[in-house]
């Protein structure tokens, strides 16, 4: 049995979903991007429910990006283009 892409991806967030966490009432959750999936890993443009969670979840992205396990799909052209899509980029310094 092959294993999609995206499924691959949403059990590896799920694996790490506990691990993160913000002080500003945000929790860090990187299975909250899940919606986000199948933009990162193809060509499909966002939903509306990937906007929201990016959103959601900006104040956790320099989290993600310091995340050795995290930092090859966050940091990935797709998902930048996902997140300007969405008009939340990323932010520039960490």
């Amino acid at each position: 049995m092959k294993i999609s892409r995206t499924a691959s991806l949403i059990v590896f967030l799920l694996l790490l979903g506990e691990t993160l966490q913000v002080a500003m009432a945000v929790t860090c959750n990187p299975v909250e991007l899940t919606p986000c999936a199948k933009a990162i890993t193809s060509s499909s443009p966002p939903s509306t429910i990937c906007c929201s969670k990016l959103k959601e979840q900006k104040p956790c992205l320099c989290q993600y990006l310091k995340n050795p396990y995290l930092q090859k799909l966050v940091n990935s052209p797709n998902a930048k283009k996902v997140a300007t899509t969405c008009g939340s980029p990323f932010p520039n310094n960490c």
